[in-house]
């Protein structure tokens, strides 16, 4: 299995490889659609998929399942998402995450999302061995209602449902605080794994939350 992220801006985009199979995890924003695309050219890309539905991951989202003629895959809980970003409330503690939310409420005013009609739904306990890429698909709610996390071996894709924009750390923005502490947790009690997120550097697993230990 081999990785290849796809920096777009400060968005992570992310191929899964496998052989003569791979998947795309997320799709960022249009400023980037062509170099992403580029990149999907070496590859045999059978999937999209989106760790959620938020403007940033998913804006190429019906340029590329176009271009790719690949299905898109996602949760059913984002599906609210997809015409309105701002449907799903978020909200934030932290001094810079009061300024990422308002960046990124910014962003959702201002820009557009094409819309598309995903053809695969992703819960807890999905596998895209279909897709050739043995990956395990695991529910991470809380930074939206619909986030989830794809398990390949020892790697662990988690979209937002961890940061790591200016250090790593539990999601900044959430719809659900509660459901956002309860996904980091149920990350670090997975143990040893390399943390991939949609924003910042891979680090390894760690207690996310403090008393949490993996």
């Amino acid at each position: 299995m081999k990785i290849h992220k796809i920096k777009s801006g400060n968005v992570n985009c992310y191929i899964a490889a496998d052989g003569d199979s791979a998947i795309l995890i997320d799709t960022g924003t249009r400023k980037y659609r062509e170099k992403i695309l580029k990149k999907c050219m070496e590859f045999h890309v059978k999937l999209i998929v989106l760790t959620h539905g938020h403007m940033d991951h998913c804006q190429n989202a019906a340029y590329l399942s176009k271009a790719l003629a690949v299905p898109i895959a996602m949760s059913k809980e984002d599906m609210n998402l997809i015409p309105d970003n701002k449907t799903q409330h978020l909200s934030a503690k932290t001094i810079l995450g009061k300024m990422v939310l308002a960046i990124s409420l910014k962003s959702f005013d201002k820009d557009s999302l094409e819309s598309f009609e995903p053809e695969v739904f992703l819960k807890s306990g999905s596998n895209l061995k279909a897709y050739g890429v043995n990956a395990e698909v695991i529910e991470l709610p809380g930074h939206t209602n619909g986030s989830v996390g794809l398990k390949i071996g020892d790697k662990l894709f988690v979209g937002d449902a961890l940061m790591n924009m200016f250090y790593p750390t539990i999601s900044m923005l959430y719809t659900d605080e509660k459901l956002m502490r309860q996904s980091a947790m149920r990350i670090s009690n997975m143990g040893k794994l390399q943390i991939y997120f949609g924003h910042g550097k891979m680090v390894e697993n760690r207690a996310w939350i403090k008393g949490v230990t993996k």
